[in-house]
């Protein structure tokens, strides 16, 4: 095998894996990406990117079956359910092919295959044509992501037990369909369904959907779906599926009683657990825990010269978490002085319909940790552009603040366009912005983010339009 050397190879070109790579050719690094299968990993090609087009389609939908709202007559509303999922497939090939550009760009070598640790700084690829390379580095970076989790009894056959990965290619859009999981992912798929025209159940076995948002928004979130018509069941589990003759029959326990229901298809949506496995850390003092690798805050592993970012390393496990692990990673390497990262600055978001956001610590964490909070909300329907959107019926911002020192400790929203407003509180949280110092921005008129600045002045007792 002919050995070629590199200052910093990495594994894996997911997002956490691309960036990294693309920041290290910035620096001035000989840089190398090793991927077994498309650029982009699972986020561009199935996950982040194509599901929003998903969403997209079924929000259309959604709004054609209210356009007499507006005003508009529409009628024999239909779609077509190949085309919508071949339009997310474009769009996620789309953003592959945008990679390779940006790979080229930067001058990193781009090298097809399987990847193994094989020593100290060095990886043997394996191609698809099963022929080995060796190559080597000072620093390699494990960017291996996860994949779906599954539990005993609720294993995925592809055909009629899905992942997400069948779930956002079906052939048609089943009559039914039961969610297992409650998370971002399992929302985002049971909104998508329901707007599409499916009968939607949600299974979680804690006491609410979206266990890590603020429990407000939750109980909000769940008012919203269950008013679209998705039965949910909390403090629940699902035992068993049984796929035959055309159905899926799942057993649900709800306290001490069981019942079986019959659906055309299910999602598992239970988490995820990280691409650990064959990539050669026997023998290395990589250390594991619950299925991914433990890194320190400067993203090192145990082994000197091996680092890990991303879903393979610990939570929040989110694409624009893992980028700035990447940078961060590949910076101090350099030399540079990043800094650490906060995960409390880390905003989450969910793209169901309504769409749910948040950043830092919710009001129960808060006070967990002894602080002393001030919260500040406010409803969309105070909101002028809310009610022009139509979407006044369920948004609503909540600011968490230190009641002491008016630091912004966390914010959480439910509503249109969150998504994207949230980002606000997270610039806000990165400057250890105050309560003041928010309550004196210009927020523009009309804009959904005038709530945002109703939310502080309501912790300050000065709210203006509710």
């Amino acid at each position: 095998m002919a050995e070629q050397t590199y200052d910093l190879i990495v594994l894996g070109s997911g997002p956490g894996g691309y960036v990294a790579a693309i920041r290290a050719a910035q620096l001035g690094m000989k840089t190398a990406i090793v991927e077994r299968d498309k650029l982009g990993g699972i986020c561009l090609n199935w996950g982040c990117i194509p599901t929003k087009a998903l969403l997209r389609a079924s929000e259309i939908n959604h709004i054609l079956h209210n356009a007499d709202e507006f005003g508009f007559t529409v009628e024999k509303i239909s779609y077509d359910a190949k085309k919508l999922v071949a339009r997310s497939r474009g769009v996620a090939d789309k953003l592959s092919k945008g990679v390779a550009y940006l790979m080229k760009k930067h001058k990193i070598e781009v090298i097809e295959g399987t990847g193994r640790l094989a020593g100290a700084g060095k990886l043997v690829v394996t191609g698809k044509d099963k022929k080995t390379s060796e190559i080597a580095a000072k620093h390699i970076v494990l960017a291996t992501g996860a994949r779906a989790r599954t539990l005993p009894g609720l294993e995925p056959d592809g055909r009629m037990i899905w992942t997400y990965k069948e779930a956002m290619v079906p052939d048609a859009i089943p009559k039914s369909l039961l969610v297992v999981g409650s998370g971002a992912i399992g929302m985002e798929f049971a909104s998508f369904y329901r707007d599409l025209g499916a009968e939607v159940t949600v299974v979680e076995v804690v006491d609410r959907i979206l266990p890590v948002e603020d429990e407000e928004i939750s109980g909000l979130a769940r008012k919203a779906f269950e008013k679209q018509g998705i039965k949910i069941h909390t403090g629940a589990q699902v035992k068993d599926l049984r796929a035959a003759k055309g159905k899926v029959t799942a057993t649900i326990v709800i306290g001490n009683k069981s019942e079986d229901i019959a659906i055309e298809r299910a999602i598992l949506a239970v988490g995820i657990t990280g691409n650990v496995e064959d990539i050669g850390l026997e023998g290395t003092k990589v250390k594991l825990e619950k299925s991914h690798i433990v890194v320190d805050e400067w993203l090192r592993t145990g082994e000197a010269g091996i680092y890990a970012i991303g879903d393979v390393v610990g939570a929040p496990w989110l694409a624009h978490k893992a980028m700035h692990e990447g940078v961060v990673c590949v910076e101090k390497i350099a030399g540079l002085t990043p800094h650490r990262l906060d995960v409390t600055k880390v905003p989450g978001c969910t793209y169901c319909r309504p769409q749910v956001a948040s950043v830092g610590l919710t009001e129960a964490k808060a006070k967990e940790g002894g602080r002393q909070v001030k919260i500040g909300r406010f409803p969309y329907r105070g909101n002028g552009k809310a009610i022009a959107l139509g979407e006044e019926d369920t948004g609503l911002i909540k600011t968490v603040f230190d009641a002491k020192t008016g630091e912004l400790l966390g914010a959480h929203m439910i509503g249109a366009e969150v998504t994207e407003l949230i980002q606000g509180y997270t610039i806000a949280r990165s400057l250890e912005g105050t309560e003041e110092e928010l309550a004196n921005t210009i927020f523009p008129h009309p804009t959904l983010s005038e709530a945002m600045h109703e939310a502080v002045l309501d912790a300050l007792g000065r709210v203006l339009h509710i």
